[in-house]
């Protein structure tokens, strides 16, 4: 007999609804199996009647998991449906025949890097502020911004509300440009908070005139044009496992090998291990700490010319979280 499955994995597996969305669904009486209300975490199984609004589910007993890589334009909210009939992301990939919906999220008014899918597993291990997967964002805000403002947003900074404090993790943060109005800042965060670069910028007193995510982990924008979408490669699902992020890339590859029936590469065949060193013998080729600047704080000059600001590393640890955009 299969094992029980909790209905909002089931869902979220399925491709119907996310685990977030079946929730909101089961809160509002929603959501019915064999005919009763559902209940958060309520066990299921594929062969049970399940209904929304009435409307019995049907679930696919086999899917091909798909992997999207969407370029949003901004004006489109980051849902399957919206209820004040606004432009919503899905629409951008209404030509797919399975229908995907969207890992993490950005606000009506961001733009860049989303990634859609219908493998419900993959999405929730990908969004978890626990794989340290960073966003990074290019950033415009006004009026400028001054060495003190870098610093602390990479130190982490109170975006909580009165009484209720809210502090972000530690994050990288890159001047690119600099003009006498405004100024354009590339950076990259490990959490997910609601709006978090918008409130961070907010908190030491900048105005985001417009914010791109340009990466999440090592998957690049690159010259994929607004409103564009595309598949992701087998080879950015292995970056993904080896960037931190690899339970996740991991459900994901398996799906891919199953399909492929193709045994997936080791990313580390081929490669020799270096040699531990013996007892009394120096190591070689170690990196070195990088000393501070004159000014004694932590800012160091970018390859690509830019000025980094990088906080010192704290204990890793986290909540679920989204995209914090």
């Amino acid at each position: 007999m299969p094992k029980p499955i909790r209905i909002q994995k089931l869902l979220s597996d399925s491709g119907i609804l996310s685990r977030r969305k079946t929730e909101e669904y089961i809160r509002a009486g929603r959501l019915t199996v064999n005919g009763r209300p559902a209940e958060p975490g309520h066990p299921t199984l594929p062969t049970d009647v399940i209904a929304i609004d009435g409307q019995r589910v049907r679930l696919e007993k086999k899917k091909e998991n798909l992997y999207i890589m969407l370029n949003k334009p901004r004006g489109y909210v980051t849902t399957t449906s919206d209820e004040l009939g606004r432009r919503c992301v899905t629409q951008l990939v209404e030509e797919l025949e399975t229908r995907v919906y969207p890992v993490g999220r950005l606000d009506r008014d961001s733009e860049g890097l989303l990634l859609l899918t219908n493998d419900g597993q993959f999405a929730n291990l990908i969004m978890h502020p626990s794989h340290h997967i960073g966003k990074t964002y290019r950033v415009t805000v006004r009026p400028g911004i001054t060495e003190e403002q870098c610093i602390a947003l990479s130190a982490g900074v109170d975006i909580g509300e009165e009484g209720k404090p809210e502090l972000t993790a530690p994050a990288t943060v890159l001047v690119l440009d600099k003009f006498p109005d405004r100024a354009v800042v590339q950076i990259t965060i490990t959490q997910g908070k609601n709006r978090q670069v918008r409130r961070m910028c907010e908190a030491v007193g900048l105005t985001v005139a417009r914010l791109k995510r340009t990466a999440i982990g090592p998957l690049r924008l690159g010259m994929l044009a607004p409103g564009q979408w595309r598949e992701l490669k087998k080879s950015e699902l292995i970056a993904l496992r080896n960037a931190g992020g690899g339970i996740a890339a991991e459900a994901a590859l398996q799906s891919f090998e199953q399909e492929k029936k193709q045994p997936a590469p080791s990313p580390t065949r081929g490669k020799k291990q270096a040699a531990k060193p013996r007892q009394g013998q120096k190591r070689t080729g170690a990196k070195q700490s990088s000393p501070k600047n004159a000014s004694g704080d932590r800012m160091k000059r970018d390859r690509t010319g830019g000025m980094r600001f990088q906080a010192p590393d704290k204990p890793r640890g986290g909540r679920r979280g989204g995209s914090g955009k």
